[in-house]
């Protein structure tokens, strides 16, 4: 229940009723066709919070690292202190992420370790994108 509309570049997009809204997965009013299946099921089990870029690379860079700095995060990550220290209180927030602060002499430091809970949830969110890459590389 889609009709076809001219997009803001030029191409060919779809355009959903609001009949077909309704049949999003989850929403409890899924058709077969609508239904996740393979990948897709496992698309919609990816955890939300790390799949955004910049969480997936500060989670990843803890992973490798015992833990590092918020500059050290910034340089890796090639953000802005606003941007690094939203994210990363999300992941904080989320108990994936700890966060220390102290000062060396007067200067404040605020240091970044993954937890236990966020290895976990970094282990989960790559099996699942290994299980839909495997999925789309035998189609």
């Amino acid at each position: 229940m889609s009709s076809l509309v001219r997009g803001s570049h030029g191409g060919t997009v779809a355009k959903k009723s609001a009949l077909a809204d309704d049949r999003r997965p989850g929403t409890g009013r899924e058709t077969p066709a609508t239904k996740p299946r393979g990948a897709e099921s496992q698309a919609v089990t990816l955890d939300r919070l790390i799949h955004e870029r910049l969480r997936l690379g500060i989670v990843s860079a803890l992973a490798a690292n015992e833990s590092l700095t918020f500059n050290e995060l910034k340089a890796l990550m090639q953000t802005t202190d606003g941007n690094l220290s939203v994210h990363a209180r999300k992941l904080e927030e989320a108990g994936y992420v700890s966060c220390r602060k102290s000062f060396e002499g007067r200067v404040p430091r605020t240091e970044y370790a993954l937890t236990a809970a966020g290895r976990r949830a970094l282990e989960r969110y790559l099996g699942h994108m290994e299980a839909i890459i495997k999925v789309a590389r035998t189609r």
